[in-house]
C-alpha cells in the first residue's frame, strides 16, 4: 500500500482479511481506489488461507460513496484487463471470487460505491447510518458498474425503476424491506454481528463455501457483457449535454452549502437543482 492510498488492508486472522476505505471528507471513489482494489481481489483470490473479506469505511458517516466526476478522465483512462474495464473487472472479480465478502456499512453508500456493495456477496447495515442511493440519472448520467444489472435482480424491476430513475435516497429499513441488502440492525450490533458471521464463514471448508457461492452466482448473477455494456453507457453519458448542462447548477449548490452538506442529503438537493434549473 503507498502511503497516499485510499484503501488499507489487514489480516485479522489467518482465514479473514478487512478492506477499509477512507477518502474524507467524503468518500468519494478515485481511479486509484478501484486500482487498488482489483489488485487486492487479485491477490486474495489466489491466496489458498482467505476465506472471508470484510469491507468497512474509516470515514464517519460514508461507506464507499460515488465516483469523483471530477476524475471521470481518470476512469476513462484506466487500463483494461483482457479487455474489460477496470472498474467492471473489480466488481465481476469480486463477485465471483472464492471467498466470501461482506459489505460492513455505516453511512452513504450511492453510485459506484452502491454498486460495489451490490458486488459483495453479504451487506449488513447500520439502521441508523446506513444510506443507499444512485444518483446518475439526476446528474444527466447513467450508472456503469452494475447498478442497473444487479438491482433489479434484488429488488425487481419496479423498485430498481424508482431507486435509479428517482436518484432519491433510502434509508436502512428500507433498503432491507426492499431487499437491498442482507439485513439491518442496531448501529451497537453492526461490527459484532459482522465479525461473528466472518468468525463463523471461517470456520467452515473453504472449498465447500466458493462451491456453494458458484452454484448461487450460476443461478442469479447477470451477464458479464451487460455490465461491459453498460459501462460503455455511462462513459458514453459523461459527454451529454444534459450532464453538462446540470454540472454549474450542483456546483452552485455545492459552494453555497458545501460538500458534507450536500452529499449527506444529495437526493434533496438533486431534486431541488433540477426542479429550479
Amino acid at each position: 500500500m503507498t502511503q497516499s492510498s485510499t484503501i488499507s488492508f489487514e489480516r485479522l486472522t489467518p482465514k479473514i482479511r478487512k478492506i477499509t476505505f477512507a477518502n474524507p471528507p467524503v468518500n468519494l471513489m478515485l481511479p486509484e481506489t478501484v486500482a487498488r482494489l482489483r489488485d487486492l481481489v487479485v491477490e486474495m483470490s489466489e491466496d489458498p488461507e482467505v476465506q472471508v473479506v470484510i469491507f468497512t469505511s474509516g470515514t464517519p458517516d460514508y461507506f464507499f460513496n460515488h465516483f469523483d466526476l471530477a476524475q471521470a478522465g481518470g476512469f476513462a483512462a484506466q487500463p483494461a484487463a483482457d479487455s474489460v474495464p477496470a472498474n467492471v473487472d473489480l466488481v465481476l472479480r469480486l463477485t465471483k471470487a472464492p471467498f466470501i465478502s461482506i459489505a460492513s456499512i455505516r453511512g452513504r453508500t450511492r453510485g459506484g460505491g452502491n454498486e460495489l456493495a451490490l458486488a459483495c456477496d453479504l451487506r449488513y447495515a447500520s439502521r441508523e447510518h446506513a444510506v443507499f442511493g444512485h444518483p446518475e440519472v439526476a446528474g444527466g448520467i447513467l450508472p456503469g458498474g452494475g447498478g442497473t444489472e444487479r438491482l433489479p435482480r434484488l429488488i425487481g424491476r419496479d423498485r430498481a425503476l424508482e431507486a435509479i430513475l428517482g436518484s432519491d435516497d433510502y434509508d436502512a429499513d428500507l433498503a432491507e424491506r426492499y431487499g437491498w441488502v442482507t439485513r439491518a440492525m442496531p448501529d451497537a450490533e453492526l461490527d459484532s454481528f459482522v465479525d461473528g458471521m466472518a468468525a463463523r464463514l471461517a470456520s467452515f471448508d473453504k472449498t465447500a463455501l466458493a462451491a456453494a457461492k458458484a452454484q448461487i452466482n450460476r443461478a442469479t448473477l447477470p451477464p458479464d457483457a451487460d455490465l461491459e455494456a453498460a459501462y460503455g453507457e455511462f462513459l458514453s453519458s459523461l459527454t451529454w449535454p444534459g450532464f453538462q448542462a446540470r454540472v454549474p447548477g450542483f456546483g452552485k449548490i455545492t459552494a453555497e452549502l458545501g460538500t458534507d452538506e450536500v452529499e449527506r442529503h444529495l437526493g434533496r438537493y438533486l431534486g431541488l437543482a433540477n426542479q429550479q434549473a
